[in-house]
């Protein structure tokens, strides 16, 4: 069984036991949280929301949060002496999904 659920503008297909990294979520290390199924499969058998499958929530486990890797941005204007660096670190939360579908 697996479902598709939408968090921080994105997509991801889930199933029970899978530990992901979403964009930083407003919620406790240890907490649960609750996201609505887009899409829901189960042995064959397929259920598209319109948008959302309606009574079925996938439940996730808040394992940690954290920044990813440095990115450096760097601009330049040629023939010119202007050049300007910046790095950034989105932040992240790491979830385990308990249960998909219930």
């Amino acid at each position: 069984m697996y479902a598709i659920i939408a968090t921080g503008g994105k997509q991801y297909k889930v199933q029970e036991n899978d530990v992901l990294e979403v964009e930083k979520l407003d919620a406790e290390v240890g907490s649960k949280v609750e996201f609505d199924a887009l899409l829901l499969s189960d042995d064959g058998k397929v259920t598209v929301g319109t948008p959302k499958v309606a009574g079925k929530k996938v439940v996730a486990e808040v394992l940690a949060h954290g920044k990813g890797d440095k990115l450096q941005i760097f601009v330049y204007k040629k023939k010119n002496t202007h050049h300007r660096a910046q790095g950034h670190r989105q932040p992240f939360t790491r979830i385990q999904i308990i249960s998909v579908g219930k």
